[in-house]
């Protein structure tokens, strides 16, 4: 029976520092690197061992997934990372405190930019410190100035049908160290969440959860958290 195991990545600095991240590039705090390794734990004590992997091009989702293979023995197996697993790119607020964000423009205003469906922050300004154009990884790609979580969910499902679910219908158990929105992104599919529910769910960080799949390639079961299996 195919499994998929999503795994947010571990606290990171900017999580600890309540700054908007986004796309941009931020390492684990000691306590991300804790959890990405108690995942690892995880899953070899409930014995859901990971045969493919998938993560996108920031090093706090890498980390987390290199941290939490290498806690269950599996390091070996097949890795592909993608930029459209990133996070949600959060255009101007990137690198802003948010709670001084908030104190500027409004609970009201931010509330908006954070958590409706398809209404963007700002657009990230051309030229600005967070300004990834000339960064390597994104060479040849088309990099949004901001994202809402519609924005998010049309470049994560078109990846999710063409790469991901056809290593799941050859039976791996497939893991994918991603980010809140972009896990977000296949929660909301994979559950059938209404848009207006998929703005209110919360994906803890380092926290594993499992989808179990039939023959006909659909969940098979409500998702859960390895934890509490």
């Amino acid at each position: 029976m195919p499994k998929l195991i999503l795994v947010r990545h571990g606290q990171s600095e900017w999580n600890l520092a309540n700054r908007f991240t986004g796309w941009w590039d931020v390492d684990l705090t000691e306590k991300g690197v804790e959890e990405a390794i108690a995942a690892g734990w995880l899953l070899a004590e409930r014995g859901v061992l990971p045969t493919y992997a998938f993560t996108s091009y920031q090093t706090r989702a890498i980390k987390t997934l290199n941290l939490a293979l290498e806690a269950c023995d599996r390091l070996w197996i097949p890795v592909v990372k993608d930029w459209r697993l990133n996070e949600r790119h959060y255009g101007g607020l990137t690198g802003l405190d948010k709670q001084e964000t908030r104190d500027r423009h409004g609970d009201e205003q931010v509330h908006v930019w954070r958590r409706s469906f398809d209404v963007p922050p700002p657009d990230l300004e051309p030229g600005s410190e967070y300004d990834l154009a000339s960064d390597a990884r994104y060479a040849g790609i088309d990099i949004p100035l901001a994202e809402s979580l519609k924005l998010t969910i049309e470049r994560v499902l078109p990846y999710w049908e063409s790469d991901i679910r056809p290593v799941l219908a050859s039976g791996e158990t497939v893991i994918i160290s991603a980010h809140g929105n972009s896990l977000r992104a296949l929660v909301k599919h994979l559950s059938n969440i209404s848009d207006e529910d998929i703005t209110g769910l919360e994906i803890p960080t380092g926290q594993p959860i499992v989808y179990e799949f039939g023959d006909d390639l659909r969940p098979s079961g409500e998702r859960y958290y390895l934890r509490d299996a």
